[in-house]
């Protein structure tokens, strides 16, 4: 764990951190669309490939002014030594989970995870030799059992998509680092204006820039953030070499994104909650799934992880997916996407979209039901969303 000091408060940062202008004076962040970068000798190229300083550039895909000033703010609203940009949220789980890998090594995993991690752990990293351990992400013991001495490396959602379990982030990556293992989170769920993992002792933290930071529903982005040596050095050689980067253009959407990611999330999460606790006990439903509400599982280490309940509900149908499909069709201000994090309201069924590859018998382990529909809260009105959400259920 490596933290960096910051100079103002996290929304002040979101402003300004990592601004570098022109000799223009631009006062918004500038988009530098470029693939290379001129030099003015020989010599100059030699020794920019030899040791190229943060203020300097080589290709696109090594890195760029627009996409630099994106990981310097990120990395502050983290407190994170260092940061890369990818192209994608896996792209950076895939190279968080790659890069310090090698054959022979351990790995354990929660079990509770979005599926397309699911399927590096399951199918992509046993190919090239790395033995993958999974266990229930909030049975601590079942962690301590599972963790090896040659444990290289712990992976967890710190809020599982999409059932909203919560991991004991400092708990896990006690018994990680008692072994020597590296613990690389995913913090999506929570957000970094909700929960800063490097405080609670992750060593690494991934984020889908897709979601709440963009959270306009344009670009496709994500980060990595740790120490200065896992980022610039195990990461950053492992990306500019595979060709996962972000490009320019997504990276000045992403600083943009950043200069509203506080007030989102916060009225978001405010939402959330009062959506949650209308909609508890309606006799539609089996169960509201929310950690803000107090008949949650792990509502208390919720409230001490995060101190709200997060953007994200789910709601589980009596009637399995025939009612969470009538349910789905009849919304209208909500949207049908499996995105989430937008400022537009989004409802999804895991079943058969995000989760679809997973047999029955994993879905009905991780506590994926064929009612379950994860709905994404927006910045719409609450009311009106609460209205929208009762009439669909009045339709099942």
């Amino acid at each position: 764990m490596t933290q960096r000091e910051t100079k103002y408060q996290p929304r002040t940062e979101m402003v300004h951190g990592g601004t570098k202008r022109s000799q223009f004076g631009e006062l918004s962040e500038a988009m530098y669309l470029t693939q290379g970068f001129a030099y003015d000798s020989a010599e100059q190229a030699e020794a920019r490939f030899i040791e190229c300083p943060d203020d300097e550039f080589i290709y696109a895909r090594y890195g760029n002014p627009t996409v630099r000033m994106f990981e310097e703010r990120i990395a502050a609203l983290e407190g994170a030594e260092a940061a890369f940009a990818t192209a994608s949220g896996m792209a950076a789980v895939n190279a968080a989970l790659t890069a310090p890998l090698k054959a022979g090594d351990h790995v354990v995993a929660a079990k509770a995870l979005f599926g397309s991690c699911l399927y590096i752990l399951e199918d992509i990293l046993p190919r090239f030799g790395v033995e993958v351990t999974f266990v229930d992400g909030t049975d601590l013991t079942a962690w301590k059992a599972a963790l090896r001495d040659d444990t290289k490396l712990v992976f967890f959602e710190s809020v599982a998509n999409p059932t909203l379990e919560i991991i004991d982030v400092k708990a896990v990556c006690d018994l990680a680092h008692a072994v020597g293992a590296i613990v690389v989170v995913d913090n999506v769920f929570a957000t970094p204006v909700l929960s800063r993992m490097l405080e609670r002792g992750a060593d690494v933290v991934v984020y889908s820039a897709t979601k709440h930071i963009d959270g306009q529903g344009r670009c496709l982005g994500g980060v990595i953030l740790g120490s200065r040596d896992f980022v610039r050095g195990t990461c950053e050689t492992y990306l500019k070499h595979t060709g996962g980067s972000m490009s320019p253009f997504n990276a000045w959407v992403m600083l943009k994104g950043l200069e509203t990611i506080d007030l989102r999330v916060r009225a978001q999460a405010a939402s959330a909650l009062k959506i949650a606790e209308a909609l508890q006990g309606h006799d539609k439903l089996v169960r509201v799934i929310y950690p803000g509400l107090k008949d949650h599982a792990q509502h208390d280490l919720c409230m001490e992880q995060m101190q709200e309940g997060g953007t994200v509900i789910a709601l589980d149908l009596k009637g399995g997916q025939a009612e969470a499909f009538r349910l789905l069709n009849a919304l209208d201000i909500v949207t049908i996407s499996n995105n989430l994090g937008d400022a537009k309201s989004l409802a999804t069924h895991p079943a058969t979209t995000t989760h679809q590859r997973l047999s029955q018998e994993q879905c009905a382990e991780l506590g994926i039901t064929d009612g379950l529909v994860r709905f994404s809260v927006g910045l719409e009105d609450t009311g009106d969303l609460i209205n929208d959400l009762t009439q669909a259920l009045d339709t099942v």
